[in-house]
């Protein structure tokens, strides 16, 4: 696993290279934000860890402004700002997930190996499954593209493509937000299960309509995948 981590906080840095170390892992280093952003064009990798504060070009931006080239890496972001409203400006702008500072290097090993072992199994599992069973949405297995009455839709992050991948692969199901953050996020989440809800609003604004909206909220129990309501409140 190849892993760009952009952190200028040397000491956690170095906390992060020892437990890379001892799993394996080829992390590279980077210190400002703008660089950050150089040494991501240069590579491809299989991770970003992304800090919010850097110097040159602030995380959270950075995040953005790679979220609108490529969808298909997915980001970490590290924060020492634990607000609702914060975590959530990170996920609006792509990140599959935060650590919040201080934090474990073990739960930060955990964290990469849970959006890791996901995105691999969603790659997986559009294999063994083939093609998507919808009649409005198709999704290419090799190339993690979405098509939408067969018009492509670019802007899907790595986890809002894991989540619509799971919901179609499972239409008209009800899933609570606990267990989509285990089936989708790929491990027991201890953060806000609002992560969801966020998720679900960013989806249904990129696929959905008012008149035919895709995703439906079951009230009191989570949410469902069907195509075939129409005039819902969503």
């Amino acid at each position: 696993m190849k892993i760009l981590v952009i952190e200028d906080n040397q000491n956690v840095c170095s906390m992060i290279e020892m437990f890379f170390s001892k799993e394996g892992i080829e992390g590279t280093f980077v210190h400002d934000g703008l660089e950050g952003y150089e040494s991501y064009k240069r590579e491809t990798w299989d991770l970003l860890i992304i800090d919010w504060m850097l110097p040159g070009m602030d995380g959270v931006n950075l995040c953005r402004k790679i979220r609108d080239e490529n969808n298909a890496v997915p980001i970490i972001m590290l924060t020492a700002k634990d607000s609702e409203s914060d975590q959530v400006l990170g996920l609006e702008m792509g990140a599959d997930d935060y650590v919040t500072k201080p934090f474990s290097p073990l739960a930060l090993m955990a964290r990469i190996k849970a959006v890791s072992r996901r995105y691999n199994q969603v790659l997986k599992d559009e294999t063994d499954r083939g093609e998507s069973a919808s009649r409005l949405i198709k999704i290419n297995k090799d190339t993690r593209e979405v098509f939408l009455k067969g018009e492509p839709i670019g802007n899907l992050t790595p986890k809002e493509f894991d989540l619509l991948s799971f919901f179609v692969q499972h239409p008209r199901q009800v899933f609570s937000r606990e267990q989509l953050l285990e089936r989708v996020w790929g491990y027991h989440y201890y953060g806000d299960e609002r992560t969801v809800d966020v998720h679900i609003k960013r989806l249904r604004k990129k696929l959905g309509t008012q008149t035919h909206p895709l995703f439906h909220t079951v009230w009191g129990v989570g949410y469902k995948f069907d195509e075939t309501v129409e005039n819902h409140e969503a």
